[in-house]
């Protein structure tokens, strides 16, 4: 940290001040979380255990579920405490790290996304060149990348940011120690931050969208083509539910995140938004992904059945 800093520790107005809501909010936080949890450490659990599962595509999804596992943690935690206690308070440290964590995973998670669906298009478009094009050494390559990737888009800004001085206030109005609402409290020129800020978030939200888009736009296509109205309807219902989901975690970032410069407004709407993305998607991607599927659900009810007979 910069010896300039005079500020030790930032307060977390998060969603609402209104006491008799606390609970309400502490009891429906704490449910989405420990579901979240159990879908995600099932598909974990499950891709690992039945070697029918051991493919590209269940390879890529225990490393969402991962992903989700740990963006939800930098998350919930601290927040869920934050309501039980009433004690709003989080160090200089604590809010470097869980800046970093949320958004280097946030980005792998766009990477990996955009390998997910470069995945489904090369199983769907071109199959009969799937197993040589997604052989393990590619998926593992592809996965690494991701990670990789992640963590160098975001480490120089999250170091330029908490190298300025924070001279107060240090009223964070949000439910975590995002980018915005903290440059707002640095006494000192921001644009360098905000410049990077946003070239980041432009290449890793605009360019994995549309390697996204682009995918799902030829796998639309391809399923247009099925002769079979049964399996062209079934294919068209699985990519609906995806695509729905990615529209939800790509639109409310792409509303928070793809935009320069600081400014205050619209930070209860901000906060609403940032919902969907760490709350309500990482809620429903284990059901929307993987616990629809056949063959997850027949592997999940042998297993069960093998445990209590």
């Amino acid at each position: 940290m910069s010896n300039s800093t005079t500020v030790t520790e930032f307060i977390l107005l998060g969603l609402s001040d209104a006491c008799e809501l606390q609970m309400l909010l502490f009891l429906g936080f704490l449910l989405t979380y420990l579901l979240t949890l159990l879908g995600n450490l099932l598909i974990v659990v499950i891709t690992l255990m039945d070697t029918r599962l051991h493919t590209a595509m269940y390879y890529f999804l225990r490393n969402f579920a991962v992903l989700e596992i740990s963006f939800t943690s930098i998350i919930f935690p601290k927040m869920l405490a934050n309501i039980l206690t009433g004690y709003k308070a989080i160090s200089v440290e604590g809010c470097f790290l869980q800046a970093f964590f949320y958004f280097f995973l946030g980005t792998t998670e766009f990477l990996l996304l955009a390998v997910m669906s470069f995945d489904r298009y090369v199983a769907i478009c071109i199959p009969l060149r799937y197993a040589t094009i997604m052989n393990k050494r590619v998926c593992v390559q592809l996965v690494l990348c991701s990670w990789m990737t992640g963590f160098l888009l975001i480490i120089v800004p999250s170091l330029i940011t908490f190298q300025q001085p924070f001279c107060g206030p240090n009223i964070i109005n949000h439910f975590f120690c995002d980018n915005f609402p903290l440059l707002e409290l640095i006494c000192a020129d921001t644009s360098l931050i905000e410049v990077l800020g946003f070239v980041v978030a432009n290449f890793s939200l605009l360019g994995t969208l549309s390697v996204t888009a682009t995918c799902y736009g030829h796998i639309l296509h391809t399923i247009l083509h099925i002769p079979s109205t049964k399996e062209r309807q079934k294919a068209f219902s699985t990519c609906s539910s995806h695509i729905i989901v990615v529209s939800l975690f790509y639109g409310s970032c792409i509303f928070m995140y793809v935009r320069s410069g600081k400014g205050s407004q619209g930070e209860d709407r901000s906060k609403v938004v940032a919902l969907l993305n760490t709350v309500v998607t990482p809620m429903l991607n284990p059901f929307i992904y993987t616990l629809r599927n056949k063959q997850v659900k027949q592997v999940f009810r042998e297993k069960v059945s093998k445990l209590f007979s």
